[in-house]
């Protein structure tokens, strides 16, 4: 459910509706966040979650499509591939860095470091 795209609409309908029935924080639940979810249950006696429901489903509503995809989607977590992307920009950097030392230190040429930069930096893409 994660991975899954989040619908704003009823993300903010789970809001509003948190708002006028007894218990409030299904929203959080939809939207992939269980722990809030479980204090806005836990806390659903008192109005503070109906009111924080309420304000958050104005806020779902203020906000576009894509930014409310974009700010619930991950969660926050980098998947396996956005991992192994990182791990490979990273290496792919320090390769790079250390052919910027080998050319400073004069034993490639400037036109063996361009040409070693931009396969690097083709295989980044």
């Amino acid at each position: 459910m994660l991975s899954q795209k989040k619908n704003r609409t009823v993300a903010t309908l789970l809001a509003f509706c948190g708002t006028v029935i007894p218990i409030a924080g299904w929203h959080k639940f939809y939207l992939g966040q269980p722990l809030w979810g479980a204090v806005y249950v836990c806390l659903s006696w008192t109005p503070i979650p109906h009111i924080a429901s309420a304000i958050e489903a104005v806020w779902y509503l203020a906000r576009d499509t894509d930014n409310f995809q974009s700010y619930f989607q991950g969660t926050g977590i980098p998947t396996i591939q956005e991992t192994t992307k990182i791990s490979s920009a990273e290496s792919i950097a320090h390769s790079i860095r250390q052919l910027e030392q080998l050319r400073q230190d004069g034993l490639i040429s400037e036109y063996e470091f361009e040409q070693k930069r931009r396969q690097y930096l083709d295989r980044m893409a």
